[in-house]
């Protein structure tokens, strides 16, 4: 049986990634992974100019300033999908996108054993709900995939546990009495929900499988947000629906809908893609908005943009308006944001979000009423517009708010503690 000190947690998000250790005793712990923060983000930064590979905050600071290589970001939503084993060129490398995710792995893995001073060789890996929608072989894929990133790194004992459950694990060393639990995990790839039972008595159980009254999830969450604020706010700047010179027909989505995505910026950033935009250009009714575009695209500033669109979104949590703030090599982009633009943007999929905690209730068998709790886990979780459905369908519910951030891993730590214990 693996040492205590010797097995972990490991939340690798969308967004921030945590590895936690727990043991004995003692109260689990996340473990500092960069400049003292439990969090880094999910963020890689290939370094042209001195070939080195950056992780996290650095690689951000790294790419904003304006250093020539290629910032990946989002790549946890890629599992399942045939890009996962994709092979892409880095300067002289060929690597594939599991093999870039292996390498963030490595390097938490690598920070949290320099912080124990022990080597990690067993982990519960947190994992969505749902990596794919309505597609349960992909699904399968998207985790075998996973198991076999992470066994390459050097844990030798692998399990997995569903995000949510995690959260519900972390939750239930505070309550006092049995409670029934919902948690709402909304993350920066997917968004999932779990019907839990917990107690303090059923807390140190091995196995809280009966206790899982039901889970479902569905393939939305913050960068889904993200995108969808951009292309209602900020890509009609660029030309996006803008007609032709002729008015016959919209110019194509297609590269806006790129430019809006995390992990689908890097296509753009290709002669041809740029040949192809310049053609629109001279198609287009407002050519100067295109050129605007091909700017952005040809100075590799896309997600530069699509992190200031990530922040005017987190900035409308607390205030009514906000203006965006790129400020690109050529291009300045300026909109005014207000709150109401976010609500209608990403309207329809809090509408899934909605219908599928309805499903999770009614799987378990349960009305609204019957929730206690509402365990809220993930940055999402503050977006008005989604608090305000939550506390319209669960009216009469306690709404407790974890460490956004940290939860999951911490509950995956404890849960790494029954299992390899």
């Amino acid at each position: 049986m693996p040492d205590p000190a010797r097995h972990c947690g490991l939340d690798f998000g969308t967004s921030n990634s945590t590895l936690a250790v727990a043991g004995g005793n003692a109260a689990p712990r996340l473990l500092p992974l960069e400049a003292g923060r439990p969090t880094i983000p999910s963020v890689i930064f290939f370094d042209f100019d001195s070939d080195r590979t950056l992780y996290g905050r650095a690689a951000i600071a790294e790419y904003v300033s304006g250093t020539d290589g290629r910032m990946m970001r989002s790549l946890k939503t890629i599992l399942g999908s045939s890009l996962a084993e994709e092979k892409l060129r880095i300067k002289k490398r060929i690597l594939s996108y599991l093999q870039i995710i292996g390498g963030f792995v490595g390097e938490v893995k690598s920070r949290a054993e320099i912080q124990i001073g022990e080597t990690l060789d067993s982990v519960v890996v947190g994992r969505p709900v749902h990596y794919v929608d309505d597609d349960p072989i992909a699904d399968r894929h998207a985790q075998q995939q996973m198991e076999t990133t992470v066994r390459s790194k050097g844990f030798r004992h692998i399990a997995f546990q569903y995000e949510p459950i995690a959260a519900a694990l972390d939750y239930e060393q505070q309550v006092t009495r049995e409670e029934i639990g919902l948690v709402v995990d909304l993350g920066g790839g997917t968004s999932d929900f779990s019907i839990v039972r917990v107690s303090p008595q059923r807390a140190g159980a091995p196995d809280r499988q009966s206790d899982i009254l039901s889970t479902a999830g569905v393939h939305v969450g913050g960068t889904d947000f993200d995108r969808l604020l951009s292309l209602k706010s900020v890509m009609r700047s660029l030309g996006y629906q803008t007609p032709t010179a002729d008015g016959k027909r919209p110019l194509p989505s297609g590269p806006y809908v790129d430019l809006a995505t995390w992990h689908r910026i890097n296509q753009l950033y290709d002669p041809a893609v740029l040949r192809e935009l310049r053609q629109t250009e001279r198609e287009a009714r407002d050519p100067e908005r295109v050129a605007d575009m091909i700017s952005i695209i040809a100075h590799r500033e896309g997600h530069r943009l699509a992190g200031d669109v990530e922040d005017a979104k987190i900035a409308l949590t607390h205030e009514d308006n906000v203006r965006l703030a790129f400020a690109g090599e050529e291009v300045e982009l300026t909109p005014a944001i207000s709150r109401a633009d976010l609500d209608a943007a990403i309207a329809g999929s809090v509408d899934k979000i909605e219908d599928t905690l309805r499903l999770v209730v009614a799987t378990a068998g349960l009305t609204a009423d019957s929730i206690d709790t509402l365990i809220l886990t993930g940055g999402s979780t503050q977006i008005p517009a989604i608090l305000t459905r939550l506390h319209a369908n669960f009216p009469n519910a306690r709404f407790v708010e974890t460490d956004a951030f940290g939860s999951v891993g911490l509950g995956l730590a404890l849960d790494a503690v029954r299992k390899f214990g």
